[in-house]
């Protein structure tokens, strides 16, 4: 067990996962810092990201192993990879190689936002929503 000190203040990466053997990874697009995408990471990703200097992640979904871009093309080339105070976090700053990091066919995940001031149901709006990119000639296998 590490001790505060070294978690915090010192020079190795000491990540803390979850239960789950995961910890959070923000991604960020290194020229602007608008956020491209959270995802997250086990130890095989964080050593295969940091050694490749390319974006791994891993799937709680299909619980395997992914390459950003290795169905898309997509490809993130990580500029920076920052650990947070306690290392139990990651933020990735990324060169974003093609049109987008979503699935859904935009630039960024991040693609709606819920008004503030309001009570009741909440009704998403569309911010930069627009299409970079067509997911179903990029995804769907012929």
């Amino acid at each position: 067990m590490s001790s505060h000190a070294e978690i915090e203040e010192g020079m190795t990466l000491l990540p803390k996962f979850d239960a789950d053997g995961l910890l959070t990874a923000v991604v960020t697009d290194a020229g602007n810092g608008d956020v491209l995408m959270v995802a997250h990471m086990n130890a095989e990703a964080v050593a295969k990201t940091i050694e490749t200097g390319e974006a791994w992640f891993f799937s709680r979904s299909r619980k395997k192993l992914w390459k950003k871009g290795e169905s898309s093309g997509h490809v993130q080339r990580v500029k920076e990879l920052r650990v947070d105070c306690d290392q139990d976090a990651l933020w990735l700053k990324v060169y974003q190689l093609g049109p987008g990091a979503c699935h859904t066919g935009r630039r960024s995940c991040f693609y709606r936002a819920a008004p503030l001031g309001q009570t009741g149901p909440v009704k998403l709006e569309f911010r930069d929503a627009d299409r970079t990119f067509d997911p179903r000639q990029v995804y769907e296998k012929k």
